[in-house]
């Protein structure tokens, strides 16, 4: 079947299964139903066969299954897709949400600056609406207050007019679009820095939020919540993991706990771990940034009042670029604000997902389960096996903390869960101990919680690895939670596996060589006064002979020694004349005035006598 043609048919099914899920009042999103359609599809007890085309039959009962498993509510597998997809859709690395965050601002603020750019104003009430203009512009962009708030409205008409008279508005229309655009930007940064000063020195900051104390509120309380959230999901985690760990030691016990799904919980609270993890990591980088900004926007305010200290007029270029280094941090203030809604957000939303683990597993139904049965942490187990890898035993290759320099950056398989326990249990997902060792095997890296399952899975990897892809594709939600997409590239976007593929990271082992060689074992034996040319000895000769004829005399002083000779090229004045049809000239008597008598006399006395020898105008 064409591409195109397979396309359109597979977007028939998902509509179709979404208005089936529709008429039963479930609104499902198009996302969540394609992962349910590849889901059913790799499922190998469905029966369908990936590599012929689905018939008719196919299809309707195709449809049928995932509408099946999209309504049954009381299925933790179906929760942990609906967390994995809404996840996926809504998160993003920290640059990829403040690059949306300023791609909206810029789209909700082009048609205002669209009017301004494109005004062709003339007459003054024109000038004046579009000066009223520039200052809505200003303030929209900054964030620093209402535009039709009166009293912010005339602080930042005071600060614009300090440094963007309306006088100026004329030589603004004569700028290109793209120069006006620029200094509109320019003048929302320093007048937003004029705004933040004059609020730091109590003289105004109409309508200004202190985003520094406001965040070092919010991040701590954020912290929190995240961190309870945390804890109750991984003290589920715990009791879960004890009670499977029971199951797998007695078999007996896994046909009366079938019903419970207690496998299918697991999953769903490992998954919902490992997102506030990520969450409460982007939280604590907020915090750092936070906590570097608010020492930034200190030093900048304090070198500010020192530049305009009892100063009448300070010249702009002291002073505009400390306003917009104000202007700069306060935008990543407000960036950071806006992150830390987001993060809460999506915590708070997580929530729903874990719904089930009350219905299905209240306190008495765990209280029974988990008789006789120990209660162990993740820390704890890891802390019970120790005793590492001996490498002599194996052909593969072993990474050790003490000898690998970046060992706590690999990517480990599994989400660095234990490969093994996870193949020979029914699903049971054990924390790895790296401390033992681990494992290189086809450049990727596998960790084990005990020293014995390590060297029952470097036996033979290729048939564990095999059955955890078996056990994926019956349960999808492990494909994302184990992180297992370069196995299964039909269910992800190939940009999607480009970021898979950036986070590899190869080991680097440490290892301390030298070694010492001679340069040359052997003296050289080059002549380097050699000259095979004739005539190059000739020119030599005839240099050495005019050398001895010649005689050379210097002089060295106190204030000559130690410099060199230096010498300049001018070109002489010219010569410019002019000429014209008539010659025309005056002259005037050249004054000859003389004072007889300055050599002195036969008196002590000397008197001058002033003589003018000077002609008369009429003799010349």
């Amino acid at each position: 079947m064409p591409p195109t043609q397979a396309e359109s048919v597979i977007k028939n099914i998902i509509r179709e299964i979404g208005q089936e899920c529709a008429a039963h009042g479930e609104i499902v999103p198009e996302t969540l139903v394609a992962f349910m359609v590849k889901a059913v599809v790799l499922d190998p007890s469905n029966g369908f066969n990936t590599d012929r085309t689905l018939t008719k039959s196919d299809v309707q009962k195709l449809v049928k299954l995932c509408v099946n498993r999209l309504l049954d509510s009381k299925n933790p597998s179906l929760d942990t897709i609906k967390m994995q997809v809404y996840f996926d859709m809504n998160y993003t690395s920290r640059e990829e949400f403040l690059e949306e965050h300023h791609r909206v601002i810029e789209s909700r603020l082009s048609s205002v600056s669209r009017e301004i750019t494109d005004s062709r104003a003339c007459v003054r009430e024109e000038l004046e609406s579009l000066y009223r203009k520039i200052v809505s512009y200003v303030l929209l962009r900054s964030g620093l207050g209402s535009p039709t708030d009166i009293k912010i409205v005339r602080e930042a008409t005071a600060a614009l007019q300090s440094v963007f008279p309306q006088t100026e508005l004329g030589t603004f229309l004569t700028l290109s679009k793209k120069d006006k655009e620029r200094q509109l930007k320019e003048l929302t940064m320093i007048v937003t820095g004029i705004r933040l000063f004059n609020r730091d020195c109590g003289k105004g900051g109409e309508g200004i939020d202190d985003l520094p104390a406001i965040l070092q509120e919010a991040i701590p309380a954020t912290t929190q919540h995240v961190d309870s959230q945390l804890e109750v999901v991984q003290e589920q985690a715990y009791r879960y993991t004890a009670i499977l760990e029971k199951v797998a030691k007695n078999p007996l016990m896994s046909q009366e706990l079938q019903p419970y799904m207690l496998r299918e919980a697991l999953y769903n609270v490992r998954q919902c771990e490992i997102f506030l993890q990520v969450i409460l990591s982007d939280i604590i980088t907020c915090a750092q940034e936070v906590e570097m900004m608010i020492k930034q926007l200190e030093a900048q305010l304090e070198q500010l009042k020192l530049t305009v200290k009892s100063k009448t007029a300070v010249p702009t270029s002291q002073v505009f670029p400390i306003f917009i280094a104000l202007s700069n941090l306060w935008t990543s203030f407000q960036d950071e604000t806006v992150l830390i809604s987001i993060l809460s957000n999506l915590t708070t939303h997580l929530e729903p997902f874990l719904g089930a683990h009350d219905l299905f597993f209240p306190e008495k139904v765990m209280q029974v389960l988990l008789d006789g049965v120990t209660v162990k942490t993740d820390v704890c187990r890891i802390k019970e096996h120790i005793d590492k890898v001996n490498v002599a035993d194996f052909k593969l290759e072993w990474l050790f903390p003490e000898t690998t320099a970046n060992f706590d950056k690999l990517l480990i398989q599994y989400r660095g869960f234990c490969a093994y326990t996870f193949a020979t249990t029914d699903g049971l997902l054990l924390p790895g101990n790296p401390s033992i060792g681990i494992l290189k095997y086809k450049d990727k890296y596998y960790t084990f919680n005990t020293r014995d399952a390590a060297y029952s899975f470097a036996e033979n990897p290729e048939n564990y690895i095999d059955i955890i892809r078996e056990k994926a594709k019956r349960n999808a939600e492990l494909i994302q939670l184990l992180e297992l997409h370069q196995q299964f590239e039909s269910l992800i976007q190939y940009s999607q596996m480009k970021e898979v593929d950036k986070r590899y990271i190869k080991p680097i082992t440490k290892c301390e060589t030298g070694t010492q060689t001679d340069t040359h074992l052997l003296p050289p034996t080059i002549v380097r006064s050699y000259e095979w040319n004739e005539w190059e000895l000739r020119r030599k000769a005839i240099k050495l002979a005019n050398l001895r004829r010649k005689v050379t005399h210097s002089v060295q002083t106190d204030h000559s020694h130690m410099r060199r000779e230096n010498c300049s090229q001018v070109y002489p004045s010219k010569d410019v004349g002019t000429q014209s049809m008539r010659e025309g000239s005056s002259r005037v008597p050249r004054p000859q005035i003389y004072i007889a008598g300055l050599r002195g006399g036969q008196t002590k006395t000397t008197y001058g006598v002033k003589v003018n020898l000077t002609r008369a105008v009429d003799e010349t």
